[in-house]
């Protein structure tokens, strides 16, 4: 499989350009995206973050995985962007 690490996403906003306003932890074959975090409970900032990501890189799965879980199934969160 091809994974990337630290994916740089350009931003555009009406005609500004941001060049590297994102980075994405991970994506795997340019089609997934995974968040990943080592804290005690995840926010909704963190669950924004991926949102944000997988709109703006125009991806359809990601992932957010908090490695700080007792059990990595409680530290995972699975998200759908409907392109």
């Amino acid at each position: 499989m091809k994974v990337e690490e630290e994916v740089i996403l350009d931003l555009v906003y009406d005609d500004l350009l941001v060049v590297g306003a994102y980075r994405l932890d991970l994506l795997v074959e340019d089609s997934v995206v995974i968040e990943i975090k080592a804290t005690e409970k995840l926010h909704q900032v963190h669950h924004d973050q991926v949102i944000t990501y997988l709109r703006i890189g125009r991806k359809p799965l990601g992932l957010l995985i908090n490695f700080h879980a007792d059990r990595l199934t409680n530290g995972l969160k699975r998200f759908v962007n409907n392109l």
